[in-house]
Order: C-alpha cells, then sequence, then structure tokens
C-alpha cells in the first residue's frame, strides 16, 4: 500500500506594514492636495463670511456707537441689554420691532403660500407637450426675477399712485381707488367695519405682545402692505416656476402612464402622484421663499421707508434704521440675530413637516372575538391539541405583519 505525498507549497509571509505604509502616504498625500486646493475658499469664506458674522455679535453685546473700531477698549461689553430692550424693554424700541415682526408675519403668511402655488401652476401649464411656444411664455413669466427690483417698485408707484392706473381702471367699474402707498388701514379690519365690528373685545384689545394688542395683530396687513405682497408673488414666482419645472421633468412619464391605466383622473394623478414626487423641490421652494420674506428690505426702502403708521416696517428695515439713521448699532445686530433666529426656527419646522416618511405604519389583522372564543371552547372540549394550534393561530393573525 503506497502512501501518496503532497508537497505543501510555503505561503509567502506576510510583508512588513509596507503596505499598510504606501497606502497612508498616498491617502496623506491626497488630503494634503485637497487642504491645498481649498484653502484659498476657507481663507475667503473666513475673511468676508466668518469674521463679520463674530463681529456682528460682538456688536450685538456691547454699546458701539458706530465710531472707531468695535474692538476698541471704548466700547463696553452690555451683556443682553440691547435684546432686552427689544422684547422685554416696554418702550419705544419694543413697539416698534412688534410691529415690524407684525408686518411681517403678514407678508410672509400671504406671500409663501401665494407665489408658491402660483409658481406651481405655471409650471405645470408651460410643461405640457401640447402648449406652443413653451420657451416663449418661459421667458416671459420669468423676466419679472431678472428684472431689478428697484425699477418693479417704481413701476408699482406709478401704477398704485392715487391717479395711477389701477385706480382709473376701478373708476371705470364705479369703485373709488384708495391711495395705495398712503392707506394705512389693516385689511382685515376693513372687512370687519364692513360688517359692523369695528372694534374688538376687550380680552384682545386689553392684553398683547411686544407692545401690541392682540387686536391690532389681527388688523392684517395695511393696504400698502397689500401692494407689496403683490409685488413679490409678481416679481418671484418666476425663479420658483423654473425649479418645478426642472423638478417635473425629473418624474418618469411612465408613473403618469401607470397612474392612467389605473384610472386616476388628472387631478387624482397630480395630487397623489405628481405632488408627492415634487416633495424635495417644494422644500426647496418654500424655505428659499421663507428666507427671502423675512428679509425683505429693498421694496420697503425704495416704496414707503416703513410708512403709512409704520405699517410697511419690517424687522431687516429696522435694524437698518437703528444702525444707519439712530447710530444704535447695538440694538440693529440684536434685531439682525433675532430676525436669524426666527428663520432658522421656520426653516426647522417646515423641514420636519416635509420630511420623508419612510416608515410604513404597520397593518393589523383581527379575528372576531365571538369566533376565537367558540373555536377555543370547541378546542378545549374536544381535541386536546385544538386549543394550542387555535391559539397560535390568534397570536399569528392578531401580531403585526412584519415590514417587506
Amino acid at each position: 500500500m503506497s502512501t501518496a505525498t503532497t508537497a505543501r507549497v510555503p505561503r509567502p509571509a506576510p510583508a512588513p506594514d509596507g503596505g499598510r505604509t504606501r497606502r497612508s502616504r498616498i491617502h496623506g498625500r491626497e488630503g494634503a492636495a485637497g487642504w491645498t486646493f481649498i484653502t484659498p475658499m476657507v481663507v475667503i469664506l473666513g475673511l468676508f463670511l466668518a469674521v463679520p458674522i463674530l463681529m456682528a455679535a460682538w456688536v450685538s453685546v456691547s454699546d458701539w456707537s458706530g465710531r472707531g473700531s468695535p474692538l476698541s477698549s471704548e466700547v463696553d461689553f452690555v451683556g443682553l441689554e440691547n435684546y432686552r430692550q427689544l422684547v422685554a424693554g416696554g418702550g419705544l424700541a419694543t413697539q416698534d420691532f412688534g410691529t415690524a415682526l407684525r408686518n411681517n408675519a403678514w407678508y410672509v403668511l400671504l406671500v409663501v403660500p401665494l407665489q408658491t402655488t402660483l409658481a406651481l401652476f405655471l409650471a405645470v401649464l408651460v410643461n405640457r407637450k401640447v402648449l406652443r411656444g413653451r420657451g416663449a411664455f418661459r421667458t416671459a413669466f420669468y423676466f419679472p426675477s431678472v428684472t431689478s427690483s428697484v425699477a418693479i417698485t417704481v413701476l408699482f408707484l406709478f401704477l398704485f399712485s392715487a391717479s395711477g392706473a389701477v385706480n382709473r381702471f376701478v373708476g371705470f367699474l364705479g369703485v373709488d381707488g384708495p391711495n395705495w402707498f398712503a392707506d394705512a388701514r389693516g385689511v382685515v379690519h376693513l372687512a370687519l367695519s364692513a360688517v359692523g365690528v369695528d372694534s374688538g373685545p376687550a380680552a384682545l384689545t386689553g392684553h398683547g405682545f411686544l407692545g401690541i394688542t392682540w387686536w391690532e395683530w389681527l388688523s392684517g396687513p395695511s393696504i400698502a402692505m397689500s401692494v407689496l405682497v403683490l409685488m413679490a408673488v409678481f416679481t418671484t414666482s418666476g425663479t420658483f416656476m423654473l425649479l418645478f419645472i426642472a423638478g417635473l421633468q425629473q418624474i418618469s412619464g411612465d408613473v403618469e402612464e401607470a397612474a392612467m391605466m389605473d384610472g386616476a383622473t388628472a387631478w387624482q394623478r397630480f395630487r397623489l402622484v405628481t405632488l408627492p414626487m415634487l416633495r424635495p423641490t417644494l422644500f426647496t421652494v418654500l424655505t428659499l421663499g421663507l428666507i427671502g420674506c423675512w428679509q425683505v428690505f429693498d421694496q420697503v426702502y425704495t416704496a414707503t421707508q416703513g410708512g403709512p403708521a409704520k405699517t410697511t416696517l419690517t424687522p431687516a428695515y429696522l435694524s437698518y434704521q437703528a444702525s444707519f439713521e439712530q447710530q444704535d448699532w447695538g440694538r440693529g445686530a440684536a434685531i439682525a440675530f433675532v430676525l436669524f433666529g426666527i428663520i432658522v426656527a421656520f426653516a426647522a419646522f417646515q423641514r420636519w413637516v416635509l420630511r420623508e416618511r419612510t416608515t410604513v405604519p404597520r397593518r393589523r389583522r383581527f379575528v372576531p372575538t365571538g369566533v376565537a372564543a367558540a373555536t377555543s371552547a370547541r378546542g378545549a372540549g374536544g381535541a386536546p391539541d385544538s386549543g394550542a394550534a387555535v391559539a397560535a393561530t390568534d397570536r399569528r393573525t392578531t401580531e403585526p405583519e412584519e415590514e417587506r
């Protein structure tokens, strides 16, 4: 009986840490090259973005008057005094800040839904393949967005003046148009006065927030602010239309065809198929619109400068007034940081509302109580093993189905 001998091939000895060292060296070179390329941008961002923000934060907690350097020894640290004057001072600064927040809140409440709805409608309209001249329509709708905001504001000043084209048009209809940019009446109070309600209840007129009664908070935007709302919707809808068009073109036509084959109507396809697939685009549009509305400044500066009766005053314009006109730079910087906090809070809430919900709710199937009890009783009286089988079946049918 012969025994076969197997030749064993010796394994190569593992290399000392040469390979690992080489890989580390390559990664180190790549990291060094990456930092070399991004260093100029980091320096630029730090010089023109991070440093001004840090200096503004220091100014908001100091008594700097705008003269000299804010880092000089003559500037004193006052802590949160500037913020306290805004929200709890009880004086004119608190009242102006409350008025600006009220005006801007009504502005956001009207502009963001209107411009988003109009932009989505225009995008769906010009995205139809059966529409001829789609490029011309897109250019026409987008043109106000690339026009100077100052030029658009001057145009609206001309149209909505006391003897402007808008008042002449409504005059042909037998209606006396108001002096749009000089009318400080709130539209909600005007609507209530039309039905005989000229004053609010004591619960609204006797209490308030930031120096403004709740009745004044609910007055609605003034007629002058309403013109600015129309102007904002007119100038921004074209930009957001392009974003919605890009989102619509990412939706495959097979999805629409499948919905049509299932018998879905046009409205059902839009509500149940198109709109959910536009969720990322919708979040972008709403976020950009929210930020732009809370930072409105140029239209107010050009058209009304906060008037009439401070009904178009906004926090951004109030910060400008406090800093450049009243030389109260600490209060102006504090307004800017409070406004920044409001924008971040609204953006975070909006992100939470429009978040992707990937978890599918678990479905439960239950056996009727009477059937389960009868089956259990029959199993207990008859077959010894039937009760266990029924119990196992009952547990299996009442447990939640696992997600697949």
